[in-house]
């Protein structure tokens, strides 16, 4: 099931870039909190298949999909990011992601919708010790009516050594 398309755009400027710019969110669901990433890194959305698990693989990494000839690593954002492990229901999905020309699907609770912030409805991410809360990937908080996003860096937490899939750019 398809419900988006958007073309993927040259990697990102820096995160108070950013930070000052306005422009579309995709939002979606993890548990109870609500999240935004950048609409231009989203190919497609599409509704969850279980993926071809890899022997070894971390817990985070479902396994990988053939999506039309492409072979496409399946992350489960709700156990990289710590959440409560959600069952999969008929609202799962998987937001297919252009990050760094590779193709990488992000399985999410639900998509809610696409947001147009301006720099006046976003608020830099709070500051907390490494130790406590890794906030690298959050670029800022954004306020919308009485619902809070948080938006993140899709492409530099898909693209993280931690995450093995694809080279860092030295």
């Amino acid at each position: 099931m398809e419900l988006v398309q958007a073309s993927s755009n040259a990697l990102a400027p820096s995160a108070a870039a950013r930070l000052a710019a306005t422009g579309e969110y995709l939002t979606f669901r993890l548990g109870s909190e609500e999240y935004g990433i950048d609409i231009l890194k989203v190919q497609e959305i599409r509704s969850y298949e279980a993926p071809t698990r890899i022997a070894n693989a971390p817990e985070f990494i479902k396994g990988v999909v053939n999506l039309r000839g492409v072979i496409v690593p399946i992350v489960d954002l709700r156990v990289k990011l710590g959440c409560p492990s959600a069952e999969v229901n008929t609202f799962t999905v998987v937001i297919v992601l252009n990050v760094r020309n590779r193709v990488v699907g992000a399985v999410v609770d639900s998509v809610s919708d696409v947001l147009e912030l301006s720099r006046d409805q976003i608020r830099p991410a709070p500051e907390m010790t490494a130790a406590a809360v890794n906030t690298s990937y959050i670029t800022g908080i954004a306020t919308v009516a009485e619902r809070m996003l948080i938006l993140m860096d899709i492409e530099g937490l898909m693209s993280s050594s931690d995450m093995g899939l694809m080279e860092s750019l030295v």
